[in-house]
């Protein structure tokens, strides 16, 4: 894989992983106003979106396994950071969802 697509599967990347992370604050606001059930399907979204950019991820892991000496471009190591805080935000959007359900039934 050249360096151009490598730049290509960063912004992929990105898209996915920005995209997910648009869909866990909009479930975290939802889970604050008590509308639980629009804040699952959009926790269920992002981690649709987390699936697609973990699976370009694992392409490139796949082609640096293979032998492949890929050149590693700036916008893919943006790619890894924004997917590993997005994968880090679900975590802590779920936590937060489910606080909510348990604090608003008291």
């Amino acid at each position: 894989m050249n360096r151009e697509d490598n730049a290509m599967v960063g912004f992929t990347i990105v898209a996915y992983a920005g995209d997910a992370k648009t869909f866990l604050l909009k479930a975290l606001d939802r889970a604050k106003n008590g509308e639980y059930e629009d804040a699952e399907k959009l926790l269920k979204q992002a981690d649709e979106s987390i699936k697609e950019a973990h699976q370009e991820q694992t392409k490139v892991l796949a082609n640096e396994a293979g032998g492949s000496d890929d050149q590693i471009s700036f916008i893919m190591i943006h790619g890894q950071d924004t997917l590993m805080t997005t994968m880090m935000l679900r975590d802590m959007a779920k936590y937060f969802i489910d606080l909510y359900k348990k604090v608003n039934k008291a």
